[in-house]
């Protein structure tokens, strides 16, 4: 029982770092598609890195927290749920730049 309460929590908290891949992928649509992504204002690398810098720490404190259930016992699925949330962070990010990018109006040719 308390490996699944371990685990619950670590799902709540790799829940939280997919929100924020998935914001940093809203707000990375924009200058992805413009092609400005060197050419960056400060403020759009605050938008930009804060939820991409808390989003890593989420994750990372996801797998310390699924560690303490899983790591010793059953490595096997450690090393599967961290794959797996690599996995959906990633898809998390594409994610959000599809629906910025469903949402941008495009310019007339």
């Amino acid at each position: 029982m308390e490996k699944w309460i371990t685990r619950g929590v670590a799902a709540i908290c790799a829940t939280g770092s997919t929100a924020l891949f998935w914001t940093f992928g809203v707000f990375l649509a924009v200058p992805w598609r413009e092609n400005r992504m060197l050419s960056l204002n400060s403020v759009e690398w605050q938008v930009l890195g804060i939820p991409l810098v808390v989003g890593l720490a989420v994750t990372w404190g996801a797998l310390h927290i699924l560690a303490i259930a899983d790591r010793a016992s059953s490595p096997r699925l450690y090393l599967a749920l961290g794959v797996a949330l690599a996995i959906v962070s990633l898809l998390a990010v594409f994610g959000g730049m599809a629906w910025t990018g469903e949402r941008i109006a495009l310019p007339a040719p």
